[in-house]
């Protein structure tokens, strides 16, 4: 099969990133599965970057093969300018050693955020010191660079927490300006998530549309329906769909998300790998 081209790729994408200036707009771009990166007023989040092979090298031999469906859209060592990179939960598509570690070397003021139930999990997997991630447990909020980020529960498939009670899969709501950006990390429609994320006003929410079928043998996620009603449930001025066109076995066609999108009134942006797209959009 021909692998999926970025719309943007290497030098070009790169280029795109650093030469977008706005006094009050902020531009997204979607690196591939569930990676975002943000600029607003010359600074960066990048969400749950994964940005390698790692997984189909991993499994090649099994009978769970990660057959890759697009192409790399950039190196992560050339992401040398991000200020706050987060990992929403363990799974390699969101915590990968070989897409951090260049991510995290080449960006020495970095905030590095993660649920802290995973603190010990994900320094073993990074080879960072104990203390240099920062952790957050739904409710909690931090800010860093004119962002406010708090930590939100997520089911992947039903939500876990540590003997302490601190969640092991979250998303992340981001403020800043008069904005609300919502990363979903992997999630299911649990209940009262929509009433956690309604008095944000949430901006721009990142939804996954692959589903959830045991048959695939991995967690599930919120299908294209869900994905489109919990954008409408929460009234989302904008949905992103995530979670799609990298592995063959684990994955949605986004044509299927923007339908219901339209169905249900949702207003939807579908974004190819290595697209950039500024909000407001009006």
């Amino acid at each position: 099969m021909q692998l999926i081209k970025p719309k943007q790729k290497d030098a070009v994408l790169l280029n795109d990133i650093l030469s977008f200036e706005s006094d009050t707009a902020f531009k997204v771009w979607w690196l591939a599965q569930s990676g975002f990166l943000i600029k607003w007023q010359g600074n960066y989040v990048l969400f749950d970057p994964y940005l390698s092979d790692s997984l189909s090298l991993k499994y090649q031999h099994t009978d769970k093969p990660h057959v890759r469906m697009s192409e790399l859209a950039i190196d992560p060592a050339t992401l040398n300018f991000v200020d706050i990179v987060t990992s929403s939960h363990n799974h390699t598509d969101h915590l990968d050693a070989d897409t951090l570690v260049p991510i995290l070397k080449n960006n020495h003021d970095v905030k590095f955020i993660i649920p802290e139930a995973n603190r010990s999990f994900v320094v073993n997997r990074i080879g960072c010191e104990e203390n240099f991630p920062t952790g957050l447990n739904d409710g909690q909020t931090i800010d860093h660079k004119g962002f406010r980020i708090t930590g939100l529960p997520a089911a992947h498939n039903k939500i876990e927490r540590d003997d302490k009670g601190q969640c092991k899969f979250m998303g992340y709501l981001v403020q800043f300006a008069n904005y609300a950006v919502y990363h979903s990390g992997d999630t299911l429609w649990f209940d009262g998530l929509d009433e956690l994320l309604q008095p944000y006003h949430v901006d721009i929410a990142f939804l996954p549309i692959n589903g959830n079928k045991p048959e695939r043998k991995v967690a599930g996620n919120l299908n294209a329906e869900e994905a489109a009603l919990l954008g409408k449930a929460i009234d989302a001025r904008l949905v992103i769909p995530h979670h799609y066109h990298l592995f063959e076995f684990n994955t949605e066609d986004p044509a299927l998300f923007a339908e219901r999108c339209s169905k249900h009134g949702v207003n939807y942006k579908v974004l190819e790998m290595g697209e950039g797209f500024i909000y407001p959009f009006d």
